[in-house]
Order: C-alpha cells, then structure tokens, then sequence
C-alpha cells in the first residue's frame, strides 16, 4: 500500500511539474497575443482570430492552473466550521473535503468520456459526419469561428482537467489519510495561501 501511494503522490508530482511548464509556456503566449492584437489594432490592420486564441488560452490557463491550485492547496476553504471541530475533527474534514474532490473529478472524467464517446467516433471509422448523423452528437463536426480549429481540440483541457485533478486530489487525500507523508512544492515559489495576497 505505502508504494502504491508513494506511486500516486509521484504521479502528482510529474503533473503538477509539467503543468507550471504549461502555465509559463501559456501565460508567455498570452502576453505575446494580446501585444500583437495591441500593436496591429493601432497600426489599422487587426488581425481579427487574435481574440479568439487569447480566449482559448485564458480558458486553458483557467482549467490548468485550478488543478494545480488543487494539489498546492490554494483552493478556497471555508473553516468557520472546521475551526471548532478539533484536530481530530479538522483532519477528519479535509479528508473528507480530498475525497469530495477526487469523487467530482471521477465524475468529471466519466461524464467526458460519454459526451466525447471516443469508442463511437472509432466505430465508424472517425467519420464525424457520419457518427454525428447517428449520434447527434456534432462535438467532432464543429469549428471554432475565426480560427476554423475543431471544437473538440479545443475543449480537450476537459478531459485533461478531470483526470489531472483526479490524480492531484487522490494525492491530496493519501496525504491527508496519514497514508503519505505531506510533500512541500518548492518549485512553486507561492505554496499556501497568506502567500497570494
């Protein structure tokens, strides 16, 4: 059992490394599509998809950055309650609060894989048209408006969330079982909360 969760708390650990790369990468991209979109508007020649991918990145950015404010714990909490439960209690309620999480991030995950259907896209043959007249399902059909990208790249970071949030808060819940002991991010220079603000 203690390798298996050591395993998980790893697994964490990779993804939480990989999504600060992704953060760094994607903020620097938004940065660069906002100045472009800036400096073309005033030159008189905007170029007219630029709003559209800094949509697409903010919302990747959102989805990413919530999964890694999941594991770091710097996900909001109410403690008016846990504050008089005691340690015992306390414990007791963010262990409880990890498994809600792990529990909406599972659901999450299922709830993707049915509307996203990738055995039913395969079984006719990834012919969208095909599979969206049978299914009614038009995920695989539909573009993005300016960009003229499929939709379901775009809303990958759904699946992508469920299953990074799933892995962090199974992390998170192993820590606060007492079955790991509680690994400390220093790569992550803004680690708790009193930190933020």
């Amino acid at each position: 059992m203690k390798n298996l969760s050591r395993w998980a708390l790893d697994a964490s650990d990779a993804v939480l490394r990989c999504e600060r790369h992704l953060l760094t990468w994607l903020m620097g991209l938004l940065v660069a599509l906002i100045l472009l979109n800036v400096v073309t508007r005033y030159a008189g020649v905007p170029i007219y998809w630029v709003d559209e991918a800094s949509v697409y990145v903010v919302v990747w950015l959102t989805f990413i950055g919530a999964s890694a404010m999941t594991r770091l714990r710097l996900d909001f909490a109410v403690t008016l309650l846990t504050d008089k439960l005691g340690a015992r209690g306390a414990a007791m309620a963010k262990a409880s609060a990890s498994a809600a999480v792990l529990l909406l991030g599972v659901a999450l995950l299922v709830m993707c894989w049915v509307w996203m259907d990738p055995p039913g896209i395969a079984r006719y043959g990834f012919d969208a048209k095909e599979y969206a007249a049978e299914s009614f399902n038009f995920l695989y059909t539909e573009t993005t408006q300016t960009l003229n990208w499929p939709v379901w790249v775009v809303q990958l970071i759904l699946p992508i969330f469920s299953l990074t949030l799933s892995v962090h808060a199974l992390a998170n819940l192993l820590e606060d079982l007492g079955l790991q002991p509680r690994r400390v991010h220093h790569e992550f220079h803004v680690a708790n909360a009193d930190a933020v603000n």
